[in-house]
């Protein structure tokens, strides 16, 4: 139980409580100090101590001030409210959650809990019950921004385009001076393929705060989907500081390679995204050694025997190769200030293990083989729109003589096993070499956008690549090419959502493949 404080304690709370008001932050909690020490287990001035702590960007010292105060009494609502904000702060949306759902029990009516109660879910990744808690927050406070902001993003994470568009334009007509809301209208307006608009908006954030490295990043990548590359790769530099992707990277002792030369000098280059990134940019590895680098990458163990013929590997969290400048594979574009034009290996720049290569030759089926992929990697955060519902898969009618191999593997591989004539490769596929010698003697791969897809195109396998209505920022919009890789082709949704279109597609395309079979295999 809390105690009640003696007169001189209320005075000094009082005092600090109006110091706290007129901005006097320094001295408040010189008060607060004070008044503490006499008055140890006073619920309200640990409470006010610990909101005064929050308000000066102390999160930290916020949390163990409020939970000294909920210890004393632990149905308060101000003190919940407090503790679930700066859980929420201290990044902890389980337990934000917790504290909301208790402040509710007390307050059902709290726009703050309703609000802190959606933001937590959304950060827990549970769309459908942040947008619950948000409409909730809304019907009690229809021009609260905050919540028509986290409500587009849960409403982007179902899919709801339409009502992810009308609440992120409501935040940005509420708060109109607001640059995470700006910024949050870019992204979704990508996802909604209207890069102009994106871009304006991302600019329109930075102007307001130009350090905001979530409008940075966004309008870098709309630039890269509307082709403007030079400008989209100088702001995609500004994921190192994204607060999603900046736990990606770590501070080397060594100088970062801005460009200047490299002769005699060993440089590292970290592998820092997915495997698919890691392959398609291996192609600026010739490049750098012509510059005189040695070149050493570090990278995902699985990708040496393959990456290893371009350049000396070193597996990635094992120990820091010795080197005197490094970079991030992903900044290489920027640094060749490389264009659609400019694109180097767009002809292949890998080849098979002849050995590898000759031992698939005699395992697989005679015939034309078509290579199958149609699931990525789950974890992937737009893997939902991506990957091949599984239904589809029967749908999909190869010419008589020919044989589906399929490279799928992890959760998804069993989807296609009653496929007639399939040949189920995955199981041996255990590095990336030998993925690439089994590439080596297919006719065609149809896969979806995975690392499979990079490594077919740095080997020149002709490839069908199925991409959804807003593909990755790499594809660029409304052509059936790529600069990236000459043996794609890309077939893509007309609408959101629309696979059974790109399948139907394939099915026509395969009709009219009438050539023979490949006999000039890669080796």
């Amino acid at each position: 139980m809390h105690a009640i404080a003696d007169p001189e304690t209320i005075d000094l709370l009082a005092s600090a409580t109006r110091l706290h008001r007129a901005g006097a932050l320094d001295q408040a909690a010189s008060l607060y100090e004070q008044a503490l020490a006499r008055a140890p287990r006073h619920a309200a001035g640990w409470f006010l101590a610990g909101a005064l702590a929050l308000s000066r960007g102390r999160p930290d010292e916020a949390n163990r001030l409020l939970a000294r105060a909920l210890e004393l009494r632990p149905d308060h609502p101000a003190t919940l409210a407090s503790a679930a904000e700066t859980a929420l702060r201290l990044e902890d949306p389980a337990r934000a959650a917790q504290l909301a759902e208790a402040l509710l029990l007390q307050c059902p009516n709290s726009v703050p809990g309703w609000f802190i109660a959606g933001t937590a879910r959304l950060n827990l990744g549970d769309n459908d019950g942040a947008a619950a808690a948000l409409r909730r927050c809304l019907r009690l406070a229809p021009a609260h921004a905050g919540a028509h902001q986290n409500l587009a993003n849960a409403l982007l994470g179902q899919d709801d385009m339409a009502g992810a568009l009308l609440h992120a334009r409501a935040a940005c007509a509420l708060a109109p001076d607001s640059a995470p809301a700006l910024a949050d209208l870019g992204h979704i307006l990508i996802r909604a393929g209207q890069w102009d608009e994106a871009a304006f908006s991302c600019h329109e954030a930075l102007r307001h705060d130009p350090q905001l490295a979530e409008a940075h990043w966004t309008h870098g990548i709309a630039n890269l989907l509307a082709g403007n590359w030079l400008v989209g790769w100088a702001e995609y530099e500004w994921r190192r500081r994204h607060p999603h992707y900046i736990g990606h990277f770590r501070s080397l002792p060594t100088p970062c390679w801005r460009g200047e030369a490299l002769v005699g000098k060993t440089l590292l280059i970290t592998a820092e995204q997915g495997l698919g990134d890691a392959i398609m940019l291996a192609r600026y590895l010739p490049e750098l050694a012509h510059r005189g680098a040695r070149c050493v990458l570090e990278c995902d163990a699985g990708l040496i025997p393959l990456l290893g013929q371009l350049a000396p590997c070193s597996a990635r969290g094992v120990s820091l190769p010795a080197h005197d400048v490094w970079v991030d594979q992903m900044s290489l574009p920027h640094r060749f200030a490389t264009t659609p034009e400019t694109v180097a290996g767009a002809a292949g720049y890998l080849r098979p293990d002849p050995v590898r290569a000759a031992g698939w030759a005699a395992r697989l089926p005679a015939g034309r083989r078509i290579g199958l992929v149609w699931a990525g990697n789950p974890a992937h955060q737009d893997d939902r729109l991506r990957s091949l519902p599984a239904a589809l898969l029967g749908t999909l009618h190869p010419p008589a003589g020919s044989h589906l191999i399929s490279l799928q593997v992890g959760p998804r591989a069993a989807d296609a096993l009653g496929l007639p004539g399939l040949h189920d490769a995955s199981a041996a596929l255990t590095d990336w070499a030998e993925t690439a010698a089994l590439l080596a003697n297919l006719d065609l791969l149809i896969t979806i956008d995975s690392a499979v897809a990079h490594c077919a195109g740095a080997l020149g396998v002709p490839t069908w690549l199925l991409l959804p209505f807003v593909p990755d920022w790499r594809w660029l919009p409304g052509r059936d090419d790529t600069p990236w890789y000459d043996s794609l082709l890309l077939l893509r949704q007309p609408a959101p959502g629309d696979w059974a279109s790109v399948i139907d597609r394939a099915n026509t395309l395969l009709i009219q493949a009438t050539a023979p079979a490949r006999t000039d295999l890669l080796f």
